[in-house]
């Protein structure tokens, strides 16, 4: 038995794992979906950063006492992992990084997006006043993030997101500890996802950074909701 603790993407809630938690659970595997600060239903955003984020994940960690963890960040979420692993080293079994960032010392997530999604965020986060957060278009969750669903999906789960603390995006991290870190990663890429776009801002930079091979597996940026069987099974094979 595995025990999962499942972090979500930028604008996601713990809600959005239900349906790979779901399998993983029924495989016999203990499965948590924490959602994290600024993101859950009546949170305040103002001032919410990055360091909160790795802090709820380390404090749920502790907290359950849980040890020989499987952390798995998803997109943003692999900033989270990598704040939190160092401090819950000697509790972990490996981390798992699915379409998802890996910093490298000093790179906020706002150096490490193409400069188009920069700006974006920029003048989201001013348009937003004093909340400070992010709004994702429907134009570009329909294109880039869920394009193997239906419009009708597509703008269920888009009505589901909240907006992201821009301090989020805007902290950037000490990454040596996690670099120092002897705890085994892997990395599964989506195939289809094209939430970054292929070239120096791709995702293949990522499990280059780690030392890994990537763990194909079919469907989009949000084949959690499209693909949760296959992504499922790309999650267990990245733990084997």
């Amino acid at each position: 038995m595995e025990t999962f603790v499942l972090i979500t993407g930028a604008w996601h809630g713990g809600w959005s794992w239900r349906p790979v938690a779901t399998k993983l659970r029924a495989a016999g595997h203990r499965v948590y979906t924490p959602t994290l600060p600024g993101l859950d239903l009546g949170d305040d955003p103002r001032g919410v950063t990055l360091t909160d984020c790795a802090d709820a994940v380390v404090d749920l960690v502790e907290r359950e006492d849980l040890t020989d963890v499987t952390l798995l960040g998803h997109s943003w979420g692999g900033y989270v992992l990598c704040g939190a692993a160092p401090r819950l080293a000697p509790r972990l079994r490996r981390n798992v990084f699915w379409s998802a960032f890996v910093p490298q010392d000093g790179e906020s997530l706002m150096d490490a997006v193409p400069p188009h999604y920069a700006e974006l965020f920029t003048a989201q986060a001013a348009a937003s006043g004093e909340q400070n957060t992010v709004s994702l278009p429907f134009e570009v969750w329909q294109g880039a993030f869920m394009q193997d669903a239906s419009e009708d999906a597509q703008r269920a789960v888009f009505g589901l997101l909240a907006p992201q603390p821009m301090g989020t995006f805007s902290e950037a991290p000490n990454q040596k500890p996690f670099f120092d870190l002897d705890v085994p990663s892997a990395y599964v890429l989506s195939v289809d996802d094209v939430a970054l776009p292929p070239g120096e801002y791709g995702w293949t930079r990522f499990p280059e950074r780690l030392g890994v091979t990537a763990i194909e597996a079919p469907g989009s940026h949000e084949a959690n909701f499209t693909r949760p069987g296959e992504l499922t099974d790309a999650f267990l094979k990245a733990c084997a």
